[in-house]
């Protein structure tokens, strides 16, 4: 099992495409330029089976609707934030200059934790909110690795002045979800570069 990050977008939001030998694929928070990432699939020979989102501000969500479509696949997300995709208040594109963005509703909410298998995938899904009411992590144990959306950075936390936000309850996430994995975990951020959990818990300033 393998992963690929590509910045998308003026914010540079990180979509990871989680893909296996067999070339399925699951599509993580694809932020932007729909048309280059569709074709940028294609070109690999991937063949998406889901969209899994972390959460549903506009940089994480602006390319769903263009890769659900072009693959006729559900889409993932955490049901605190089931009325975020349809939403330009909600999902923040509303104060930026930039089409608003309003979709379609996801497919399946996530209610709690738990386990989350989508064809040879399967990840634990981590509520980690803070940054918003309905973020989530995905963590897969067999390749060490979460996708921590915009929990936890290298070197930084989420913002907390958004809506639905809130500082104390995102550093209990990170402290009692994320930090608690095994130090050798790889963290996939949705911006900037990866990190492992052992590098957080020894030099993140903001922990």
């Amino acid at each position: 099992m393998e992963w690929k990050q590509i910045p998308l977008g003026p914010l540079q939001t990180n979509c990871y495409l989680l893909y296996d030998k067999a070339k399925q694929c699951i599509v993580i928070d694809p932020g932007a330029n729909g048309e280059a990432l569709i074709e940028y699939i294609e070109q690999e020979r991937l063949k998406p089976l889901a969209i899994c989102l972390t959460h549903a501000h506009f940089d994480h969500i602006g390319a769903v609707e263009d890769v659900r479509n072009h693959w006729n696949i559900p889409v993932y997300i955490h049901e605190n934030e089931q009325e975020w995709l349809l939403n330009p208040s909600l999902n923040g594109s509303a104060r930026h200059p930039m089409e608003p963005i309003a979709g379609k509703p996801a497919d399946h909410f996530f209610q709690e934790e738990g386990t989350l298998t989508i064809g040879p995938f399967t990840m634990q899904i981590l509520e980690t909110p803070g940054h918003s009411p309905g973020s989530v992590s995905y963590y897969l144990k067999e390749i060490e690795t979460v996708f921590s959306g915009d929990a936890l950075f290298n070197g930084g936390i989420g913002r907390t002045d958004l809506l639905g936000g809130d500082h104390a309850t995102l550093i209990d996430s990170i402290y009692h979800k994320l930090l608690s994995l095994p130090d050798q975990t790889v963290v996939l951020p949705g911006h900037g570069f990866s990190t492992t959990v052992e590098n957080e818990k020894t030099s993140n300033p903001y922990l």
